[in-house]
């Protein structure tokens, strides 16, 4: 029977014309999908409603059913609700996306008469819901992987999934790249186990929703990795219209230098804020998010409880109240991270702003489509440039969304240290049966290449410690019990084991409370560690006095000061993609011929006319090396336009074969554009010599030689540690200091590298080192490229457009603000003294 003919199907059409809407064909198609038991992936753009393509396919099929019960059984409608169990998992990335989840699929729920009830487990879940949910799980689940994990690691699991229908993984493109996507990969392999040994006769339909990646058919294989189940990829035929503006300065200064421009923007700003309802401003980090909310409002006093600030350490209560806020228009302004960039509907919103380069298209679109969060609305971005470069990446962004040059997603495969987390969670549940395991395992995309060999060096681990640690009984966690499963009998392993499951290893997190009561936010110890009594900083919008440390929280009172140093978090700088680079090559040739249609690149024209007269603008097949000798040594630039990353590697590579040449010691900076080696002595380089000191040969062993690999895999192990439960993290505010987890964990990493060479978290070390920080496959992509292109040596008489912000990158990790700004006044009029003079 085709789906359109049922009664569940033309309930769900009547309601949708009382709002005069009408279904997306793409929507219908996953319907009738759905309806005949398939699988799969929906990508659609964002605001077509991809959320209702997969839940209104299970309503849908629920209403069909309930209609057929009430004939067969001549049931009469009851008012007393009556459980049904857990029909829907709904897997999402972010807590913020589960609130708005959980409001419309409630809304639809009421307004259908579909007696369900639609529940939300995460980190901000009070306990007292979650003891409810024990009892009486609700219809739908909106959970974080996390909390799955959280879900299995507890007793009787089996029965929550009795009546469960589907699985639906949301943003799943969010999730794939990172060991969360694992984790949803193994929580739903165990959960397709236990409704396959209870109910062998229902089909479990797993699907994914995702925004637009390069590589949607792996994505798929991921997340459904089934040979035995029907799947499809439901792509939209629809086009989001997106309008994309840069804000350009009023004049453009020859030598651009990364972080002064955009202040000095501020201004042009507001007047987008006032003419629009709310405006979402994106920044790429927490730190960025806390200075440019204290610069607007410092720009526009006006803005003071109109403005607000939303990142991943400010307060739950208080991200709760502005996203509220948000929803019913009261905010005008909000200065946010990615905690905001996902899925999450605020009508309101009509405008974002991008402050500095977003380094990815996907990301740029993701942000942009929190604005006309509707169908046929155009969503308004505007590109706010941090130094005046960063237009020519506008105009590449701009360019890769036109041609939908998304980038690509990598799965993570034989992340070790999460399959050991997850057997130890299932042995803390129910137990687990290891010949059952390792065949749902294998099933995984992660780990369909898993050897025997390599399952048993596993439970060898969890059970004993593996060769290395035997004679330490905490480290035999799991044991067989006399029914034949693999347990956890220790209470205090459980709960420990409990409050550490996930993946996200970051610096010990320290609350932040006022003296007077009522709590901040959160901030790492590292940086409070450097604060003084009386010492002032920023966090949530709010200038803070640091009183003490009490209890492992920071107590704070209000600040007097109008101005206060921003607390910096982990996590870096974002660096560009491999396609944005090659659309950044390709820009770079089209600013000075012209042949373009491009604002911004016309803007930037004089700079980069300055680059051709002191230098040279690199082609497409071209590759620019500068050679400048100044008052502090020679320099050595190279712009392989590959992202900050790999300009750290290729760096340290080409100083090291050029010490081969010559003993010669070398100072490292980089940015998203290329990269200087600075040197007391002359470089020994030469037309003859660069191909090979750019040359793919021996590229492993030369890595390692220049790098000291063994020291990154060092710091990489410390979050495998403590992913698979090696060193134990603290208890919820007595966690363990972040300089002790590195101490603790290295002493792990010592012993197995002495006595375990074999060790499997050992191996993932060197491997997660290579490929995810060293970023091999793309480093060596980047030297083949590289071999095909004409190498251009320039001798420069001073810094050019393009070396000098990487020049300023080098010297701000060293100097004060002031000083940095006088040194750069400095070296800019030398810099113009000397092209007067070629004048």
């Amino acid at each position: 029977m085709k789906l359109t003919s049922s009664k569940g199907y033309k309930q769900v059409i009547t309601w949708l014309k009382k709002s005069k809407k009408k279904p997306f064909k793409f929507q219908t198609d996953a319907w009738q999908y759905y309806a005949e038991g398939y699988c799969g992936l929906v990508n659609a753009p964002t605001g077509f409603g991809k959320t209702f393509s997969m839940f209104l396919a299970v309503v849908i099929d629920e209403l069909n059913k309930k209609i057929e019960t009430e004939k067969l059984t001549k049931v009469s409608k009851s008012k007393k609700r009556k459980p049904n169990g857990l029909k829907l998992i709904w897997i999402t990335p972010l807590r913020s996306l589960a609130k708005d989840l959980a409001r419309a699929m409630r809304e639809v729920c009421d307004e259908l008469e579909l007696d369900w009830m639609v529940g939300v487990r995460n980190g901000d879940t009070p306990q007292s819901e979650k003891l409810k949910q024990k009892k009486q799980m609700p219809e739908v689940l909106i959970i974080t992987p996390e909390s799955m994990h959280l879900l299995l690691a507890q007793k009787s699991t089996f029965n929550y999934f009795d009546e469960l229908q589907c699985i639906v993984a949301d943003e799943w493109h969010e999730l794939i790249g990172s060991k969360r996507g694992v984790m949803a990969e193994l929580a739903i392999s165990r959960i397709k186990g236990m409704v396959n040994k209870h109910h062998p006769e229902r089909l479990l339909r797993i699907w994914g929703i995702s925004a637009t990646i390069g590589n949607m058919e792996q994505a798929m294989d991921v997340l459904v990795p089934y040979d035995d189940v029907l799947k499809t990829i439901i792509k939209a035929d629809i086009e989001k219209k997106i309008q994309i503006k840069s804000i350009l300065p009023d004049h453009i200064d020859m030598l651009p230098w990364a972080g002064h421009l955009g202040h000095k923007l501020a201004h042009k700003l507001l007047p987008i804020i006032h003419k629009s309802k709310t405006t979402l401003i994106f920044t790429n980090t927490r730190g960025q998010a806390e200075l440019w909310y204290q610069t607007l409002l410092a720009q526009d006093e006006t803005l003071a409880g109109q403005l607000a600030i939303h990142h991943g350490s400010i307060d739950y209560e208080l991200r709760n109240w502005i996203e509220e806020a948000i929803h019913t228009g009261v905010l005008k302004a909000v200065v946010c991270t990615s905690s905001l960039d996902l899925g999450v509907d605020f009508k309101p919103v009509d405008t974002v702003v991008q402050i500095g380069s977003p380094k990815g298209v996907a990301r740029f679109l993701q942000r942009a489509g929190r604005s006309g969060h509707s169908p046929y609305e155009t969503s308004k971005i505007y590109f706010l440039p941090t130094h005046a470069l960063e237009l020519v990446e506008a105009a590449a962004i701009k360019e890769a969304a036109r041609t939908q040059n998304i980038e690509s997603r990598e799965p993570v495969v034989m992340a070790f240290d999460t399959l050991i987390q997850y057997l130890v969670s299932l042995a803390v549940g129910d137990g687990f049966d290891d010949k059952q395991i390792f065949f749902e395992v294998k099933q995984t995309h992660a780990f369909r290449e898993l050897l025997p060999q390599e399952w048993s060096w596993i439970m060898q681990f969890i059970t004993t410690g593996g060769d290395s640690l035997t004679a330490y009984t905490e480290f035999s966690k799991v044991s067989k019990d006399e029914d034949g499963l693999w347990k956890v009998e220790s209470r205090q392993i459980a709960m420990r084991h409990r409050l550490h499951i996930g993946t996200i290893v970051s610096d010990a997190m320290i609350k932040v409370k006022y003296l007077t009561g009522g709590y901040v936010g959160m901030v790492e110890e590292s940086f409070v560690a450097k604060l003084k009594p009386g010492s002032s900083f920023s966090l949530a919008g709010r200038v803070l006095e640091f009183i003490m440390i009490k209890d492992m929280m920071a107590m704070v009172r209000k600040s007097k000061q109008k101005t206060a140093m921003s607390p910096s978090w982990m996590g870096g700088r974002i660096s560009l993609t491999s396609n944005l680079g090659a659309v950044l090559r390709q820009k770079y040739n089209e600013t000075l011929d012209k042949q373009h249609y491009d604002e911004e690149l016309d803007f930037i024209l004089p700079l980069f006319e300055r680059q051709a007269k002191v230098s040279h603008v690199p082609k497409n097949d071209e590759f620019l090396i500068e050679l400048i000798n100044t008052r502090d040594g020679y320099h050595f630039f190279a712009y392989p336009f590959e992202g900050r990353q790999v300009h750290e590697i290729m760096a340290a590579l080409i100083a090291y074969r050029l010490g081969r040449l010559k003993p010669i010691s070398f100072s490292i900076a980089m940015n998203d554009y290329g990269f200087e080696l600075l040197s007391e002595q002359p470089i020994p380089l030469d037309e003859a010599n660069i191909k090979d000191l750019f040359s793919p040969k021996n590229l492993t062993d030369d890595i390692v030689a220049s790098i000291n690999a063994t020291e990154m895999a060092r710091r990489k192990f410390r979050d495998i540690a403590c992913i698979s439960g090696l060193v134990f993290q603290g208890y919820p505010g007595k966690y363990v200091a972040n300089k002790h987890l590195q101490s603790s964990s290295a002493l792990f990493f010592n012993v197995f590298s002495d006595y375990d060479k074999h060790n499997l978290l050992l191996r993932q070390a060197y491997d997660e080192a290579f490929f995810q920080q060293i970023e091999e496959p793309r480093l060596a992509a980047s030297l083949h490229r590289i071999q095909r292109s004409k190498v251009v040596i320039v001798k420069a008489e001073s810094y050019t457009p393009l070396c000098f912000p990487i020049k300023v990158d080098s010297l701000r990790d060293n100097m004060s603000s002031e000083e940095l700004s006088q040194r750069i006044e400095r070296m800019t009029a030398e810099a113009e003294k000397k092209n007067q003079r070629r004048r």
